[in-house]
């Protein structure tokens, strides 16, 4: 007969380590796969006013944004303000043939939906802001949106 012993200190095995490449390649993958990287890099300063109502927008991927404030390099382009479309600063006769690209670039079914928002730094002139939003009415661009940042 065997014998067995009942005393005596056990000893708790190793932890494997052998299947943390593994996690870790998942995990990168997941953050990879769910991370969204910023899709302009502004050119202009925001500095956004304030509003007591504000609504979410329901779907951010039928919003093209138009930029409009001081450059942040004001030594190279000055302190008035400009017009940024996508990466680029833009004149006021660039905005019909970008709102003409982003409903080409949406489904078709998608176009009537697209919301133009406009992100605008609070001391800009309205005169600018009314040159593009009349330049928004010829090309058919009625949904028009203010961004703001939520106030008192």
């Amino acid at each position: 007969m065997a014998k067995f012993r009942k005393g005596g200190k056990k000893e708790v095995p190793a932890i494997s380590t052998g299947s943390m490449p593994d996690i870790i390649f998942m995990l990168i993958f997941f953050f990879m796969v769910t991370t969204s990287m910023r899709e302009t890099s502004l050119k202009v300063k925001m500095k956004l006013p304030a509003a007591t109502e504000v609504q979410k927008l329901e779907k951010k991927s039928l919003v093209s944004f138009i930029y409009i404030g001081p450059p942040t390099n004001a030594k190279l382009y000055g302190t008035e303000a400009r017009i940024q479309l996508n990466d680029q600063y833009a004149r006021i006769d660039d905005i019909i043939p970008f709102i003409e690209q982003e409903r080409l670039d949406r489904a078709e079914a998608d176009r009537p939906l697209l919301t133009t928002s406009l992100k605008i730094h609070e001391e800009v002139r309205m005169g600018l802001v009314t040159d593009v939003k009349q330049e928004l009415r010829k090309c058919g661009a009625f949904r028009i949106n203010y961004s703001v940042r939520k106030g008192e």
